[in-house]
């Protein structure tokens, strides 16, 4: 996973500690080829502002650029052509990035829209950027699963659940 894709997020460190660099402005290299980053951040340089060197970091990636997903992700702009228009029957999670139990699921998402590719249509709906489709169905609370057919909405599934509960609702559907 490439750097560029992360978000660098500082936190206070406890003052106990001795600080993370002697001047307040110093410059962290490191070789991004021996971590195995692309090229575009081979040989980069970080540079720390002043005062950053009595806080401890972390970074938050993009969970959508560093998974490869098989469900299709489906936004406000697009909802009535992939959901409502589809032929076949549709599942669609709706989900957040900081959501521990949507990370639980969505390795069992992916895995139905493999298995049952041309049965049912899979797709993730992240609720903080298309918020007028999450109003619209009432999602109050994630993860929650939402199965259509022919543009009708049938069933809900709300919270992480295991694979054969959501497999269960899958095969009453495509019968």
């Amino acid at each position: 996973m490439a750097l560029e894709n992360c978000l660098r997020v500082s936190t206070p460190r406890p003052h106990c500690l001795p600080p993370l660099f002697s001047t307040s402005r110093e410059k962290l290299v490191f070789s991004a080829q021996k971590l195995g980053f692309k090229k575009s951040v081979l040989n980069s340089t970080l540079s720390l502002p002043s005062g950053v060197a009595n806080r401890k970091s972390r970074f938050i990636c993009n969970a959508r650029e560093a998974v490869n997903e098989a469900a299709q992700v489906v936004g406000d702009s697009n909802w009535d052509e992939l959901v409502l228009g589809s032929k076949i029957p549709v599942l669609v999670d709706f989900w957040a990035p900081w959501c521990g139990p949507c990370r639980i699921i969505a390795p069992i998402i992916d895995e139905l829209a493999k298995d049952y590719a041309g049965k049912i249509a899979c797709y993730k709906l992240n609720t903080d950027e298309s918020p007028n489709t999450a109003t619209k169905y009432g999602i109050r609370s994630i993860p929650t699963v939402l199965f259509f057919k022919n543009g009708d909405k049938l069933e809900s599934v709300i919270g992480a659940v295991d694979k054969s509960t959501l497999i269960s609702k899958v095969e009453k559907y495509i019968a």
